[in-house]
């Protein structure tokens, strides 16, 4: 992926790497679990054509740093620092798009007030995504120095995949390195989803919001989605034929479409 290498400091003092390319009005990427920035690379270079696009890397990977305790409320002041950077260089707030846990926090991020202008959002995980059971036992293979196991769990499990598709991931950007990931942030991003309640945060969004839904997608982003589709104020929803929740890598012409609706 191309673009200019930067960084923004957040609110506890973590710095957060950035990528930023293309021009136009700004556009926000915020990746998903077992992830960074560069799982963006199937979308760069569609988004580049229309968006001046920044995909920053969330905490405890890739370029961006890390501070302990994790809480699920500094990624949100995250995307709100990121935001608020792009809104003072730009003159004007960016819209964002996050995946799955990345949607999450960019929902968060905008129920605390972050300058967004319209959010993107696919799939956002809530408490029925990992239940405790899972939860426990994936920690306990992280812990254990059995991260493959703990991840082909959560993406089999969780996700839905067939063996052989979770076999395709391993050619996905990014793929090479996301053993140290898995075992640095799946149990603790998983603990904080015990908690996590995107329906009260969807009450305090005042922005557009477009929800995107994969019609294979699991049992639990249908529900959360639809429930966020219920609750917030001004909402648009797409189920996407065909597709789960890995949309990003596997259909990523179909993404580019939604948001050339939504965002224009």
């Amino acid at each position: 992926m191309q673009g200019r290498r930067h960084r923004v400091t957040s609110s506890d003092g973590t710095e957060i790497g950035l990528l930023t390319a293309g021009t136009g009005p700004g556009l926000l990427l915020v990746h998903g679990g077992m992830g960074r920035l560069e799982r963006w690379e199937p979308l760069w270079g569609l988004l580049t054509e229309h968006w001046q696009v920044t995909a920053m890397d969330r905490r405890g990977r890739g370029s961006s740093g890390d501070t302990q305790p994790y809480r699920l409320s500094k990624e949100y002041d995250d995307v709100a620092t990121v935001a608020t950077s792009l809104a003072d260089r730009n003159g004007h707030p960016p819209d964002v798009f996050g995946h799955s846990y990345g949607a999450l926090c960019a929902l968060g991020a905008a129920a605390r007030g972050a300058p967004l202008r319209r959010l993107a959002l696919y799939e956002p995980p809530g408490p029925q995504t990992a239940p405790r059971e899972w939860r426990e036992r994936a920690s306990a293979l992280a812990a254990g120095g059995q991260p493959g196991r703990a991840m082909i769990s959560f993406l089999t499990e969780i996700i839905g995949l067939s063996m052989a598709q979770v076999s395709e991931l391993r050619n996905v950007p990014g793929a090479q390195d996301v053993l140290p990931i898995v075992s640095a942030t799946l149990p603790r991003e998983a603990e904080a989803l015990a908690s996590a309640d995107p329906l009260a945060l969807a009450g305090d969004v005042t922005a557009p919001v477009l929800l995107l839904l994969g019609e294979a997608s699991p049992g639990w982003a249908a529900d959360i989605t639809h429930a966020l589709d219920a609750a917030l104020p001004q909402v648009t929803l797409a189920v996407l034929p065909g597709v789960g929740h890995e949309a990003t890598d596997t259909a990523p012409g179909l993404i580019h479409r939604e948001l050339l609706r939504f965002l224009g």
